[in-house]
């Protein structure tokens, strides 16, 4: 029983360090509105390592999903499941960074256009 209760505390007590070291901790349970051109996208990213996001444009919405993964050279890669955005690399990776609720900053498409990324608090 010591056993038990000594590798529970210490299980408790690292959970900080991974949660630390988890550069998209901040992003589950968020959304990351992207906005700029013509389409404003919304997209939750998930522990689970799945996502969905949701596309709006001209008064018309279209949503996705599949999985994402970290590639250990600062890049996530979504691969979407059925149907996918248009104009889309299927698996799609681009530069990730931690963030805070609240940050926004912006990032250049392959295109050269730029748009607005922030990290809003809540699912909307």
């Amino acid at each position: 029983m010591r056993t038990i209760l000594i590798a529970s505390a210490l299980m408790i007590a690292a959970t900080p360090a991974f949660a630390a070291d988890d550069i998209m901790a901040n992003y589950y349970g968020n959304t990351v509105v992207s906005t700029g051109g013509m389409a404003e996208v919304h997209t939750h990213y998930k522990a689970d390592k799945t996502f969905d996001l949701t596309g709006s444009m001209m008064g018309m919405s279209r949503s996705f999903k599949g999985t994402w993964a970290l590639d250990g050279k600062g890049q996530i890669c979504r691969t979407f499941v059925g149907d996918m955005p248009p104009n889309t690399t299927n698996p799609n990776c681009g530069p990730i960074a931690a963030r805070k609720v609240g940050e926004t900053w912006t990032v250049t498409t392959p295109n050269g256009s730029t748009r607005t990324i922030t990290l809003k608090a809540g699912i909307q």
